[in-house]
């Protein structure tokens, strides 16, 4: 991302993509352990951090900020496993929908950088 380094609009896009894919990742690995005895599933919160990052400017290029997974709540079934495969879906469907509509405003994004640069 050289050409938009010092883009802050571009630089929350990129963060933001970051925090998705690492969602997207514990996500797997929570519906891949659905049967592991005693696994615990984890979530990622990463909006409210980057929401406070871009408000007191400190967000950082390729940084994913105060993206980490945490322990959920959901109740722990009987093999003391807490992976909700309903829950585990629909967070997955929603993380799908929200890279590909934030890989859009990224696109959009370059497009408008190089239409401006007049390289179109």
């Amino acid at each position: 991302m050289p050409v938009l380094a010092s883009d802050a609009v571009a630089t929350a896009l990129h963060n933001a993509l970051n925090g998705l894919s690492l969602r997207q990742n514990v996500i797997a690995d929570n519906i891949a352990n659905i049967d592991t005895p005693h696994f615990r599933a984890t979530s990622v919160d990463f909006e409210s951090a980057l929401r406070g990052a871009i408000a007191d400017g400190s967000l950082q290029p390729g940084a994913t900020t105060g993206a980490a997974a945490t322990a959920t709540n959901t109740p722990v079934g009987p093999n003391g496993n807490n992976v909700d495969l309903r829950k585990e879906t629909m967070a997955a469907m929603q993380s799908v929908f929200q890279y590909q509509m934030l890989s859009r405003a990224m696109s959009d994004r370059f497009t408008l950088v190089k239409t401006a640069a007049g390289a179109m």
